[in-house]
């Protein structure tokens, strides 16, 4: 039973937050930690009032927001029940992005301004770099945010439209050739940043899977660095494994590299930042497994 999961003291009268954005908060993070499956029934508003000591406004309001959000489902005569999550699978060991892995993704190029950026230039070894900023969305939703670098001299020609609803890559090989057959990933969980939150439209602090590296030419050399933010509650990342003959056992099979560092956030979002490590260890348990198959 949720009520029985929940804390009684989740809901605090004496708190700063308003007491529908407290029960709101707890029932959100019940339904997006991946333990209510969609079709779930939510408790009832009457005993959410008797659980929590609230009104019967508080409760309503807290489900309007979350119906709202898209998380749950409201109807006369069937109380709230979860809402079935749109999923995105990603293989993230391809070279290929979300535009091209994903069907109906749509792309918005945010900015595109030359700027300075040390890391960047170091890898590129150019002294001045490009950054690209785009939003991704399916179905009008948005689902991740991609912060790119290029070399300034290569890519000082590119222009906003020829990105838009539009792969990366493809521009790149269509305009100048470059095919990216090779690249170095890393996976991090991190907390969602008020402009990330903003952009991405989650709560603040939500956790997100953020896929960052560098991708090279067919000679090797960096043509790109590259950050994506992904929505943990819209995207599921894939791996592929394969078997190394030279291996003596299939259970020394290696998965595709990942490496997760989760980010926990300031001491008044630790609710969230649970979720956040949550969210690695089963990143990271996968891994495992995947081990021993």
């Amino acid at each position: 039973m949720w009520l029985d999961e929940l804390a009684d003291d989740a809901v605090d009268p004496r708190g700063n937050t308003p007491l529908h954005r407290q029960l709101s908060t707890v029932l959100r993070a019940s339904i997006t930690d991946g333990g209510r499956p969609a079709g779930s029934q939510l408790p009832t508003e009457a005993e959410l009032q008797e659980k929590f000591g609230i009104s019967r406004s508080v409760v309503r309001q807290a489900l309007l927001t979350l119906t709202a959000e898209g998380l749950i489902l409201r109807g006369r005569g069937r109380g709230s029940v979860v809402a079935p999550q749109g999923e995105h699978h990603r293989i993230v060991q391809r070279m290929s992005g979300l535009s091209t892995q994903l069907p109906h993704v749509q792309t918005e190029v945010l900015s595109m301004n030359p700027e300075r950026n040390a890391l960047a230039e170091a890898t590129l070894a150019v002294p001045r770099v490009l950054e690209i900023r785009r939003l991704r969305s399916a179905d009008g939703e948005p689902i991740a945010l991609i912060e790119t670098w290029l070399p300034l001299p290569l890519a000082e020609t590119l222009a906003a439209a020829e990105l838009t609803d539009a792969s990366l890559h493809a521009t790149l090989r269509r305009r100048f050739g470059i095919a990216i057959v090779s690249g170095r990933r890393q996976v991090r969980a991190v907390a969602a940043t008020p402009a990330l939150a903003e952009a991405l439209r989650v709560p603040e602090a939500s956790p997100l899977l953020l896929l960052e590296g560098t991708s090279f030419d067919s000679a090797g050399a960096p043509i790109e660095v590259f950050r994506t933010w992904h929505r943990a509650d819209r995207v599921i990342f894939d791996l592929d494994v394969v078997h190394d003959s030279g291996l003596e056992s299939p259970a020394e099979a290696v998965p595709a590299a990942v490496s997760v560092v989760p980010a926990a956030g300031p001491p008044k979002l630790a609710a969230q930042a649970e979720r956040i490590l949550r969210l690695a260890r089963e990143l990271e348990e996968l891994s495992a497994e995947l081990d021993r198959r």
